[in-house]
């Protein structure tokens, strides 16, 4: 038996509501990590800055890591990704701080 659109209806602005909440609590999590690596402190256009961060998506999309010395998922530093350096001015700022 199909759905009446009014169930349908409920069920989209169910989905939609866990949608925003799921894009809250990602943008919360990724936020802190910007902070913490001191980015809240660089003065760059938001253009330049989402750019750098689609590269930084698309090399870890593409099974490559950025070394960063930080702890693994699994508490393994060694495993078996791909690392990279990344030069000052991509995620650094110029002083050389991250």
């Amino acid at each position: 038996m199909k759905k009446p659109s009014s169930k349908i209806r409920d069920e989209i602005a169910r989905l939609q509501e866990q949608l925003k909440a799921a894009e809250t609590r990602e943008a919360e999590r990724i936020g802190r990590i910007v902070l913490k690596a001191g980015l809240g402190e660089i003065e760059i256009d938001d253009g330049e800055l989402q750019a750098a961060f689609e590269g930084l998506a698309k090399r870890f999309r593409a099974g490559q890591a950025v070394s960063t010395g930080g702890k693994r998922v699994n508490g393994d530093a060694s495993a078996g990704a791909a690392t990279t350096t990344v030069s000052p001015g991509a995620a650094e700022s110029s002083n050389g701080e991250a």
